[in-house]
């Protein structure tokens, strides 16, 4: 009688895993992570809106540490982790410095975009830093560092999304409002981009210039606000929700809100289950006593990104990392529903963008239709001819 296939390899895996080490493979390799976060306060906001926590995007690289280290401890691989929660630039530089001194040369960091480029200017030819923070376009189109790469989506990425979707309702002529932050014109620049890429029409463009307390006044203030001749939907621009939170159901016209309040797309949510997600976010709130947020997955993602690299080259060399994320060989699986890669001309992580409202999923870009001569994940986001980097030529 035959024994089955899958038999033999069972117990072939037994025997294997039953063995003695070799010499070689019983030789431990070391891989030592830095991560960086500081998040500037951005103040009192006129809104209820929750404050994000002050550990978001350390709590992810943690979770990825973890599960590095179940994968490392089958190759001889140990993974030492050393976070650092600043209070300013100058101390996030210090950390910096001191890490470096201590012999660590990848990073991940969370910082603004500024803070991001002075690290890089003291950044050594052997030092891959991560950006899990900073959206900035800018990093991906004509400041770009040959060893940084970005596992936090770009603004134009997300606004793209938003503009392939409401391209595909045909909801094509829009009322946009941008906040006064730096952060809020920075999105809605992205999405001026956005609508002109795919044919929307933004029939009001107006700043928020208001410092009323809307708790009181919105019913008031907004429809009058937002009176035009017709719109399909109401963009909102206001990164740190300082007035958007009221937006929805105060329009002059029953229009849908959509941006960073009402329907947003994130690069991640605690409503994102599908594709073992559901399991990546239980494993989260277990470590972390709450849900996952973008900046934990993007911090989460730059760890598993070195973590895949290391258990299929058996090296820590940032250099050699750095080789296979741009390879062939590199896919991160990311519970996203495909597996991710890097743009070679700028370091961008290559990942589907959740569309959702704070209870539900709605959609999950690129959608079907915008096609690309390469793949459609490139149709969010700068291409290869919008950008001026040529981070791997």
């Amino acid at each position: 009688m035959s024994v089955p296939a899958r038999v033999v390899a069972a117990a072939l895996f037994s025997l294997m895993a039953a063995a003695p080490l070799s010499a070689s493979s019983a030789e431990s390799l070391e891989v030592r992570i830095g991560y960086l976060q500081w998040v500037p306060d951005q103040g009192p906001v006129l809104s209820n809106v929750i404050p994000e926590p002050d550990d978001a995007g350390l709590r992810g690289a943690e979770l990825a540490i973890a599960d590095n280290s179940t994968t490392g401890k089958f190759l001889g691989h140990s993974y030492s982790f050393q976070g650092e929660v600043a209070d300013s630039e100058e101390a996030t530089l210090a950390a910096y410095d001191a890490m470096r001194q201590s012999g660590i040369e990848l990073f991940v960091v969370n910082a603004p975009a500024k803070t991001l480029k002075t690290i890089m200017e003291k950044a050594g030819t052997n030092t891959l830093v991560f950006n899990a923070g900073a959206r900035d376009d800018a990093l991906r189109t004509g400041q770009c560092h040959a060893n940084l790469l970005h596992t936090m989506p770009s603004y134009a990425m997300l606004t793209d999304a938003l503009g392939q979707w409401l391209n595909q309702r045909r909801w094509d002529e829009v009322f946009l409002i941008t906040g006064p932050t730096e952060a809020d014109k920075g999105w809605a620049e992205a999405f001026r981009r956005s609508a002109k890429r795919f044919g929307l029409e933004i029939v009001e463009d107006k700043p928020w210039t208001f410092d009323a307390d809307l708790r009181r006044t919105a019913s008031k203030e907004l429809p009058l606000f937002t009176q035009a001749r017709g719109y399909d939907a109401v963009v909102v621009a206001d990164v740190r929700g300082d007035f958007g939170e009221y937006v929805p159901f105060n329009t002059w016209l029953p229009r849908p809100v959509v941006g960073t309040q009402g329907m947003s797309p994130v690069t991640w949510h605690r409503v994102v289950e599908s594709w073992g997600a559901a399991q990546l976010q239980n494993r989260f709130r277990e470590l972390a006593g709450r849900d996952m947020n973008s900046e934990d997955y993007a911090a989460w993602a730059a760890v598993r990104a070195i973590g895949t690299a290391v258990a299929d080259l058996g090296s820590a060399s940032p250099g050699e990392i750095r080789n296979f994320l741009f390879s062939d060989k590199f896919q991160l699986a990311a519970f996203k529903g495909r597996k991710l890669s890097f743009r070679d001309w700028n370091g961008q992580l290559r990942q589907p963008i959740p569309l959702v409202h704070p209870r539900g999923l709605v959609a999950r870009a690129p959608f079907e239709g915008f096609l690309h001569p390469n793949t459609e994940m490139d149709t969010l986001g700068f291409d290869r001819p919008e950008s001026e980097c040529r981070i791997n030529d």
